[in-house]
This record gives C-alpha cells, sequence and structure tokens, in this order.
C-alpha cells in the first residue's frame, strides 16, 4: 500500500498528491510514468510522474478527475492509501544535447511538461515554456513554471489570462521573429500535439511529443499501447512515451483512443455508487 502524504486541489478538476514510494522515487526520472490501482477492483491507470523528492522518499502526481479511476483516486484524502503504485516505467526524457528547447504544455498536459522543462533547464539548456488553458480558471503550475524556465507565455482560449489564443499562434509568433530551438517538447491533447508538429515542421524544427495511449501492464507484454511511429510499431510504454512527432500516425493514434469511451462511460454510470459512498466517508 502506498500512502498519500499530501493532496492539493489545482483546479475543480485537477489534483495534486504525493504519494510515499521510496522505491519508485529513488530511480525515477522526468519523462516517466506509474501505473497506479485504487484498489484490488480498481483498473491500471498510468500516469506521468509529475515529480519527485528522493529524500522523503515522495512521488507527485497530478491528475484530470475524467473517468472512474481518477475520479476514485481524487476521492481519497490524506493519510488513504493506493493498492498498487508501480514505477518508474518508460524512458525519461531525453535532454542531452540540448540547448535551447521550448516546453509546450496544453491544459492538465503542463503537469508532464512541468519536470521536463526541469530536467532540460538543469541539463543547462535555455528553457521557453508555453502553456495553454481554456481560461483563468484552470491554469495551473505557473509560479513552478517561472522558477524552472527562462521564459513563460501563459495562453487562454478566451484571452482571461495570459495572452489571448492557442500555443501554436504563438510557437509561430516566436519563430517568425527568428527564434532558433534544438526541440520542441509538446505534450497535451493528441490534437494539440499534432498541430505544434504541423507548427514547428516548415521551420526544421524537430517536435517531440508525449504519448499517453491504452496501457494495461507498461512493460509491453499487452501490445495495448502499441502506435505506429515512422511506419514502425512501437510501444508507448517501453519505446516511449516520447516520440519524434513528424514520424507519429496521428490518425490511427486518435482512433485507437476513442475505442473504449463508450465502455468507459457505462463503466462510470455502473459504478457510481463506488464514488458515492467515498464521497460520504470523506
Amino acid at each position: 500500500m502506498y500512502e498519500i502524504v499530501k493532496k492539493r486541489e489545482l483546479n475543480p478538476d485537477v489534483t495534486l498528491m504525493e504519494v510515499a514510494a521510496p522505491f519508485v522515487a529513488r530511480k525515477a526520472r522526468a519523462g516517466q510514468f506509474i501505473i497506479f490501482r485504487v484498489d484490488e477492483k480498481g483498473e491500471r491507470v498510468p500516469l506521468t510522474i509529475a515529480g519527485y523528492d528522493r529524500e522523503r522518499g515522495t512521488v507527485t502526481i497530478i491528475f484530470q478527475k475524467v473517468g472512474l479511476s481518477t475520479r476514485l483516486l481524487g476521492a481519497l484524502k490524506e493519510g488513504d492509501a493506493i493498492l498498487d503504485f508501480a514505477g518508474p516505467l518508460g524512458k525519461p526524457t531525453e535532454t542531452q544535447g540540448i540547448k535551447k528547447v521550448c516546453v509546450i504544455g496544453g491544459g492538465v498536459g503542463c503537469a508532464i511538461a512541468y519536470p521536463s522543462a526541469v530536467a532540460f533547464r538543469e541539463a543547462g539548456a535555455e528553457v521557453t515554456v508555453i502553456a495553454g488553458f481554456r481560461n483563468k480558471e484552470i491554469v495551473i503550475l505557473e509560479e513552478e513554471f517561472r522558477a524552472a524556465s527562462d521564459r513563460v507565455y501563459l495562453m487562454t482560449d478566451d484571452g482571461s489570462y495570459g495572452e489571448k489564443g492557442l500555443v501554436t499562434q504563438k510557437l509561430k509568433e516566436l519563430l517568425d521573429a527568428g527564434e532558433t530551438f534544438d526541440e520542441v517538447l509538446a505534450i497535451g491533447p493528441i490534437p494539440m500535439m499534432r498541430f505544434v508538429v504541423e507548427t514547428a515542421k516548415p521551420y526544421g524544427v524537430k517536435t517531440v511529443v508525449s504519448l499517453n495511449p491504452i496501457m494495461v501492464d507498461g512493460t509491453g507484454m499487452c501490445g495495448g499501447c502499441r502506435v505506429t511511429v515512422g511506419e514502425e510499431v512501437k510501444f508507448a510504454c517501453v519505446d516511449g512515451p516520447d516520440f519524434d512527432g513528424a514520424l507519429v500516425d496521428f490518425d490511427e493514434l486518435t482512433n485507437r483512443n476513442r475505442t473504449y469511451r463508450e465502455r468507459e462511460q457505462e463503466t462510470m454510470e455502473s459504478h457510481a455508487c463506488r464514488l458515492l459512498d467515498m464521497a460520504k466517508e470523506g
């Protein structure tokens, strides 16, 4: 069992938790992920590691409460425990040789982008961050990004905070102004990552994307997380999650991620009682 030692609501839909997992914290690196299971009835769900403290033996996760498992996880309190917390899994973000990087996060994807920005900064790179949100109310990790980067551009769809517009608009504006990057790292919804790749490509800038397709075991055995990259089948859990965005088959990825959408909704409805019971206990 893995105790929740800290819980903080970043906005109504996004929660931060620090979990006591010393063996995971000891080896965790930016870009890697864990797979959790709330209890013996729960499904296995991947979450990218948002931070870690090797001395305290804790791992930070940040998640959006969208499905049954994340809502069940969000209903737990400090002092409660998670049944399974396996990791670190996947390959860490590659920072070697990168002197100037643009890290782009969309929505809750910013929770994944943040530790990568920190890793690039610690490796000596000049870090520019572009973080996009729908509106001011859901902005997360602003102070943390400013501390971990050289420049931060906050974008909101409605212009209620920062600059109005999409992350791709800001990226294009910077590139048009003559800004150069060794690499762009894009993390967020699939359409956003796809458009970032298309925006950077004409400028000859490589874009790396972090993929989080359907995963079950996290070891490459089940094949559930397969993605096509450069016309080759890759497994996101062991070959990724970071891939060259220009080589990713985004159409296939989008279709695969939609495969169980109806089933997920049915599961939410049939297990609503579990959420109610946990809320009452809280």
